[in-house]
C-alpha cells in the first residue's frame, strides 16, 4: 500500500532533508521513526529537498508497505520517535500511480526577513536579517521581472543537479508586518539555492544598491558571477508541492497560520 506524509521541521539542527552518511538530516530521522512503528525499514520519496537550516511546513513524501495501519496511527505513532523539532501532520494512503515529486504541478517557498537594527535572539535561526530599511516600491518592481519563464542560470548554485536552468515563476508575494518581511514564492520547480540567491538580489535593490532593472541584466547574463552572493539559509521556509485537486490531499498544515 502506498502512503502520503506531510512533514514540517525546523531545519536549524539538520543538514538538510536529503539521507546522507551522518545521518543529520530530515529524511534520515524520519525514516528511522517510520521504521520503528512498522517494524520493518521504509524508504521515502520527498516533493523537494531543502538545504541544510532550511525549515518545511508541509514537505509530503510517499512510502510503499504492506504494514497496514490507520492514519492517525501513522501520525501519532511515527512521531512518537521523532525529536520535537520535526513532526507528521498528516498521513493518507494514496494510488500507486501517485509520486510525491512527479505528480507536483508546483512548489511554494516563503521566506520570512526581519529588517532591524538589531540582530534576532528568539527567532534566531528561523529568520533572515537586514539592517538597513528596504523601499517596498523598487522592490516590487524587481520581483515582478523574475515572473514567468526564465533561464535562471544566474540564481543557481554550482552544485546543482537539475537537468534545465529553464524554470516557470508563476507568483512572488511580498507582504509585511511591523519589522518582518514575508517574500512568498511559487514556481513549477526551483534550482539549488534559487531563492536565496534571488532573495540576495532584492536586498540590494530593496537597500538602493541597485536599481530594479538590475535584476533584467542579472538573468540576462547567466551567470552566477552577475548575481548577488546567496543569502541566508535561517528565514527560507518550503511551503510545500501543489497537487491536483484528485489526489484529496490537504493543502496546508497548522504551520501555517503560526508563521508571520
Amino acid at each position: 500500500m502506498r502512503w502520503a506524509l506531510a512533514i514540517s521541521y525546523l531545519g536549524q539542527a539538520y543538514d538538510g532533508w536529503q539521507s546522507q552518511p551522518s545521518g543529520r538530516t530530515v529524511q534520515d530521522r524520519l525514516e528511522a521513526a517510520l521504521a520503528r512503528f512498522a517494524d520493518q525499514p521504509v524508504s521515502t520519496v520527498c516533493a523537494g529537498r531543502t538545504d541544510a537550516g532550511v525549515h518545511g511546513l508541509m514537505q509530503v513524501v510517499h512510502f510503499d508497505t504492506p504494514v497496514s495501519r490507520e492514519p492517525f496511527s501513522w501520525v501519532r505513532g511515527t512521531n512518537r520517535y521523532l525529536p520535537a523539532d520535526i513532526a507528521v501532520q498528516w498521513a493518507q494512503p494514496v494510488p500507486d500511480e501517485f509520486h510525491s515529486r512527479a505528480c507536483a504541478l508546483a512548489r511554494r517557498y516563503a521566506y520570512v526577513l526581519l529588517q532591524s537594527p538589531v540582530r534576532p535572539s528568539l527567532e534566531a535561526g528561523r529568520t533572515g536579517w537586514v539592517f538597513r530599511p528596504l523601499d517596498e516600491a523598487p522592490l516590487r518592481d524587481a520581483a515582478q521581472r523574475l515572473l514567468g519563464r526564465h533561464d535562471f542560470t544566474s540564481f543557481r548554485a554550482s552544485a546543482c543537479q537539475a537537468k534545465s536552468p529553464v524554470k516557470t515563476m508563476r507568483r512572488i508575494e511580498i507582504t509585511r508586518r511591523g519589522p518582518y518581511w514575508r517574500f512568498e514564492f511559487e514556481a513549477d520547480a526551483f534550482l539549488h539555492h534559487m531563492i536565496r540567491n534571488i532573495m540576495g538580489c532584492l536586498v540590494q535593490v530593496g537597500q538602493g544598491l541597485q536599481p530594479p532593472q538590475w535584476m533584467d541584466e542579472v538573468l540576462a547574463a547567466r551567470s552566477r558571477d552577475a548575481a548577488a552572493p546567496t543569502f541566508s539559509p535561517d528565514g527560507l521556509y518550503f511551503l510545500g508541492p501543489v497537487y491536483e485537486p484528485r489526489w484529496g490531499l490537504p493543502e496546508r498544515t497548522a504551520a501555517y497560520d503560526w508563521l508571520p
